[in-house]
C-alpha cells in the first residue's frame, strides 16, 4: 500500500473513508482550546459513545416510574435485557446466538468457564498458554491448577518467542501442543497478545488442541471488537472478553461469552449454576433442581445489571449499524499508516528510537514499540500534546488507532509529534 507524508494525503484518505462519520457518535476529550485529542487507547478504554447516557437514564425513568414492575413493563424489560445484547454480540465473534450470552466481567466469566472446560485426569491435566499473558489470565490459571490439587509449575506450560524475537511463531505454537499433547487438557490464549499486539491463529490453536484431545478457549479481551472472528466455525469450545476496550461499554463493563453449541446445547456439561441460568419458562417456580437454559445463557448466574448493559447496548448499535468488514477493512489501512508515520519520524529525528514488535502481518489496530531509555519521556511528551496511548513496564508504549473514531489525519498529527520529540 502507497503511503505518503503528507498533511493533503491524510485529509484525502479520510474524505475517501467509508466509516468516518462514526467518530460523531463519541464523545472524545478534549484539551483546554477545545481541540480533540489524539485518542489511541482504545486497547485499554474505549471512548464513550454519545448515546450512552440517554439509554442509561431510559433505564433510570423506568426505574423511577415503575420501580419493580421494570422487569417486565419497562421499555426494554429487565427480566431479559441480555437478549437485546445477544444478536449483535454474536455477530461481532461470529458464533450463533444461543452461543453467546452477556454477563458478569472477563475474569469472573473465565472462572466459570474453566469449572466446565478445564476437566483435568490423572493422565491429562496440563494447560498451555503463551508465557507473558495478561495477569489476570495468569492469576485465574494458577488458582483453577492448585484448586485442582496441582503446582503451577507442573501443571501449566508457558509457551515463550524464540530468543531474541518477541512474538510467538505459529509452528512453534502448533508443534508444543502436538509434543505435550497426551498430557495436555486445555489450551489456553488470548486472541490478541495484549503485550505486542500479535495475533494468534484462533482456527488452527483450536484444531491442534482438538486434536489431541484438549479443550480450545480464548480470552479475546483484545480482539473482540477489534479483529474479524468466526468462533463457531473455527470450532473454538469457549471463548469470553470484555466490552471496555474496543467494545467501548465503559471501566467494568461486563463481559460476552462464547460456548460452542456442542457443550452449551448439552444440558449435562457441567458448570456452576445460578438461577438466571435456570430454564426460563420455569426459572419463576422457584423449585429445586437445576435446568439450564439453551446454549451459552444457562451459564448465567444472577439477573442483568441493566445500567451497565444499557451502555454496551448503545454500542452494540454502532457496531450493527457499521459493521467488522468496514471497521477491518479501514484498520486494513489505518494501522500500517500510522507504522509509517512512525517509522518516517524515526528516520528523521535521531531523538526517537524504538521498534515496532507487532508484527506487519497482525490484523488489529494495535502497535507496541519497545523504546529506549528516552521512552518514558517519548511518552510524557505525547501525553503532553494530548495523544493519548500507554505506557508498558518496562519499555513499551502501546497505540491503537481504532477505526471507529480514529483517523487518518490523527495518524499524520502523531507522525508530527514524533518529529517534535527533543528528548
Amino acid at each position: 500500500m502507497f503511503f505518503e507524508n503528507t498533511e493533503d494525503f491524510a485529509l484525502k484518505m479520510d474524505a475517501a473513508d467509508s466509516v468516518a462519520a462514526a467518530r460523531s457518535q463519541f464523545l472524545i476529550p478534549t484539551s483546554p482550546n477545545k481541540q480533540p485529542w489524539i485518542y489511541l487507547c482504545g486497547n485499554s478504554l474505549g471512548l464513550q459513545p454519545a448515546k450512552a447516557q440517554e439509554f442509561v437514564v431510559a433505564e433510570l425513568e423506568d426505574w423511577a416510574s415503575l420501580g419493580v414492575e421494570g422487569h417486565f413493563e419497562g421499555r426494554k424489560p429487565w427480566f431479559h435485557y441480555h437478549k437485546f445484547l445477544t444478536d449483535s454480540a454474536a455477530k461481532l465473534v461470529g458464533g450463533k446466538p444461543h452461543e453467546v450470552v452477556v454477563m458478569n466481567q472477563l475474569t469472573v466469566n473465565l472462572h466459570l468457564l474453566m469449572v466446565s472446560f478445564y476437566r483435568p485426569t490423572a493422565g491429562k491435566y496440563k494447560i498451555l498458554m503463551e508465557a507473558g499473558a495478561f495477569p489476570s489470565d495468569m492469576y485465574a490459571v494458577q488458582s483453577q491448577v492448585e484448586f485442582h490439587g496441582y503446582n503451577y509449575d507442573e501443571a501449566v506450560i508457558e509457551l515463550a518467542a524464540r530468543e531474541g524475537e518477541y512474538t510467538l511463531r505459529n509452528e512453534d505454537i502448533l508443534a508444543a501442543i502436538e509434543q505435550h499433547g497426551h498430557e495436555l487438557a486445555l489450551v489456553f490464549f488470548s486472541g490478541v497478545q495484549y503485550y505486542t499486539g500479535q495475533c494468534f491463529d484462533i482456527p488452527a490453536i483450536s484444531q491442534a488442541a482438538h486434536k489431541v484431545g484438549a479443550m480450545a478457549g480464548f480470552d479475546l479481551a483484545h480482539a473482540a471488537g477489534n479483529i474479524a472472528l468466526h468462533l463457531h466455525d473455527w470450532e473454538v469450545d469457549f471463548a469470553s472478553w470484555c466490552s471496555y476496550k474496543y467494545l467501548n461499554s465503559g471501566p467494568g463493563n461486563v463481559s460476552g461469552v462464547f460456548i460452542h453449541e456442542t457443550h452449551g446445547l448439552d444440558p449435562t456439561t457441567p458448570r456452576f449454576a445460578g438461577w438466571w441460568g435456570h430454564k426460563e419458562d420455569v426459572r419463576f417456580q422457584m423449585k429445586r433442581g437445576y435446568i439450564p437454559e439453551p446454549g451459552a445463557a444457562g451459564w448465567q448466574l444472577s439477573n442483568a445489571p441493566v445500567f451497565g448493559m444499557a451502555v454496551h447496548r448503545a454500542s452494540l448499535e454502532i457496531f450493527d449499524e457499521i459493521g467488522m468488514e468496514k471497521l477491518t477493512a479501514k484498520t486494513a489501512s489505518l494501522t500500517p499508516y500510522l507504522r509509517f508515520m512512525l517509522n518516517q519520524a524515526k528516520e528523521q529525528n535521531p531523538l526517537v528510537n524504538f521498534e515496532i514488535i507487532t508484527p506487519e502481518n497482525a490484523a488489529g489496530c494495535q502497535l507496541s514499540l519497545l523504546t529506549d531509555h528516552n521512552g518514558k519521556k517519548l511518552f510524557d511528551f505525547l501525553s503532553s500534546q494530548h495523544i493519548v496511548c500507554d505506557w508498558r513496564e518496562p519499555n513499551v508504549i502501546r497505540m491503537a488507532p481504532v477505526p471507529l473514531y480514529n483517523s487518518f489525519h490523527d495518524a499524520w498529527r502523531v507522525g508530527q509529534a514524533f518529529l517534535n520529540f527533543k528528548g
